[in-house]
C-alpha cells in the first residue's frame, strides 16, 4: 500500500505540475490529509479513501472543457498500470466521478462510506480561510467580477446552470461555500465545517462593511 501511494503521489505532481492555484497539488495534499483525518474515527476501506482522494482532481472538469469522463479515465489508467486489483479501481473511479458538489445536483447512482469520507475532504478545503483564498483565485482565474450587487445569487441552481455560471466570486459564497456545513457527511467533518463556516460568516460581515465604506 505505502508504494501505491507514493507513485501516486508522485503521478498527480506531474499531472498537475501546470494547474490553477486553488485546484492544484498542494490542494490534493489538503484533501488527502483530511482523508487521513477523517478516516481516524471511520471505518471504511483506507486504500479506497486515499486514492480517491489523490486521484480526485487529476483532470477537473471545469479544465477540460466539461469532460466528465477524462479524470475517472486517467485515474483508471494509472491504476491499472500500477497493477491495483479491478474492484478498487472502479471503486476509486466511481467516487472522482460523482463526489463533486456539481454531480450532487444532478441523479446520482452510487454512494459509498468512502465517497461520504474523501468528499468530505474535499468539501474541507472548499470554506474557511483556504476555501476564501480558492474563491477568489478561481474567480481571478476566471476574470470574473469581485462582488457586483446588481448581480443576485442564484439558489436552488441546475447542475448544469452551476457548471455555466460566470456569477461575481461573492456569490458563490451563496450558491455553494455556506451550503457545505450541512453537507457533511461524518462527524469529525461536521465539527470542523462548524469553525470554518463561521469564519467565512465574519468575513462576509466584514466584507460587506468595507463595501460600502462603513469601516
Amino acid at each position: 500500500m505505502e508504494q501505491i501511494i507514493k507513485h501516486t503521489i508522485a503521478f498527480v505532481k506531474q499531472q498537475l505540475s501546470d494547474a490553477e492555484g486553488g485546484h492544484d497539488w498542494f490542494h490534493i495534499e489538503r484533501v488527502w490529509q483530511n482523508t487521513l483525518l477523517i478516516l481516524e474515527q471511520e471505518q471504511a476501506d483506507r486504500l479506497i479513501c486515499e486514492l480517491a482522494a489523490l486521484l480526485h482532481d487529476v483532470a477537473d472538469s471545469k479544465f477540460h472543457g466539461g469532460d466528465e469522463e477524462l479524470g475517472p479515465a486517467i485515474a483508471e489508467k494509472f491504476l491499472r498500470e500500477q497493477q491495483v486489483a479491478k474492484h478498487i479501481i472502479n471503486e476509486v473511479k466511481l467516487i472522482i466521478k460523482n463526489m463533486s458538489y456539481k454531480a450532487s445536483l444532478g441523479k446520482l447512482d452510487y454512494h459509498s462510506k468512502e465517497m461520504d469520507i474523501v468528499q468530505d475532504a474535499d468539501r474541507l478545503d472548499a470554506i474557511g480561510a483556504i476555501g476564501i483564498a480558492r474563491a477568489f483565485n478561481y474567480g481571478g482565474f476566471k476574470n470574473r467580477a469581485i462582488h457586483n450587487p446588481d448581480i443576485k445569487p442564484e439558489l436552488n441552481m441546475s447542475k448544469e446552470a452551476y457548471k455555466n455560471t460566470q456569477a461575481p466570486t461573492i456569490n458563490h459564497f451563496y450558491e455553494k461555500l455556506l451550503l457545505l456545513k450541512d453537507k457533511m457527511n461524518t462527524g469529525t467533518a461536521k465539527a470542523i465545517a462548524a469553525q470554518r463556516h463561521r469564519f467565512m460568516e465574519d468575513f462576509l460581515e466584514q466584507f460587506y462593511a468595507e463595501w460600502e465604506g462603513k469601516r
